[in-house]
């Protein structure tokens, strides 16, 4: 097949995928569980599996999806701006609670993994689960994880984390929508920030802030810890 064909079809392929993700979130009235990003990628798997692709292949024809998404993550500091007078005052205990929240959230998936009997190639792709996913892939590549599965997990936390937020809100009496979208950008990063902005602009904003310092922070430290796996 001619290379420029092939990467036309892939990028179709990936486009259609997403655009049945949308068609199917939307008209299930939005419900989390059939988000786009986790339908989309069902329909890819079911089709490459159906169609014989190699995954290798088909990722390598998505190239600039992959270049387009640290694109969409610098573009979330047009809302931040937006909304920067919220932060006043602010920023020393937001900075710390994010520090430490983006700690705990990646050593308690570690933790959970080891004991559940996870080898070193599982728990290094766990590791970055908590970073939105263009963060994640250069962690990933950097602590020599697979990034692949790197991807699948992010995207299985950012929709399971933004799927349970509203329970995990009313049990702990969270009503504050700073507070909201700084568990949201830790625990779910784009997706929960992309929920965020659903609920309001101030949870979409702050759910912004915190999933960005969560990825600076932990594509600082954790590269350094990956020689301990």
């Amino acid at each position: 097949m001619n290379d420029r064909l092939h990467w036309l079809l892939m990028i179709g392929a990936t486009l259609c995928a997403y655009q049945i993700g949308v068609w199917v979130y939307q008209r299930s009235g939005r419900k989390l569980w059939l988000h786009p990003l986790l339908t989309g990628s069902i329909v890819i798997a079911l089709a490459l599996k159906l169609l014989n692709v190699d995954y290798t292949d088909y990722k390598n024809a998505n190239w600039l999806f992959y270049q387009l998404l640290g694109l969409a993550t610098v573009s979330l500091a047009l809302p931040l701006h937006r909304e920067f007078h919220q932060l006043k005052g602010l920023f020393l205990p937001i900075t710390g609670t994010i520090a430490l929240g983006s700690g705990i959230a990646c050593a308690t998936a570690l933790a959970f993994a080891y004991v559940a009997g996870a080898g070193a190639e599982l728990l290094l792709a766990l590791a970055p689960k908590s970073v939105t996913t263009p963060i994640a892939l250069g962690i990933a590549e950097a602590i020599g994880a697979n990034t692949s599965l790197t991807t699948g997990v992010v995207i299985f936390t950012g929709v399971i984390g933004a799927l349970i937020s509203p329970m995990v809100f009313k049990l702990t009496g969270l009503t504050d929508p700073r507070g909201q979208g700084i568990v949201l950008g830790i625990n779910a990063h784009g997706v929960g920030t992309a929920r965020g902005f659903e609920v309001s602009a101030t949870v979409g904003v702050f759910a912004s802030l915190a999933m960005g310092l969560t990825g600076a922070f932990t594509a600082l430290w954790l590269p350094f810890l990956a020689g301990y796996f």
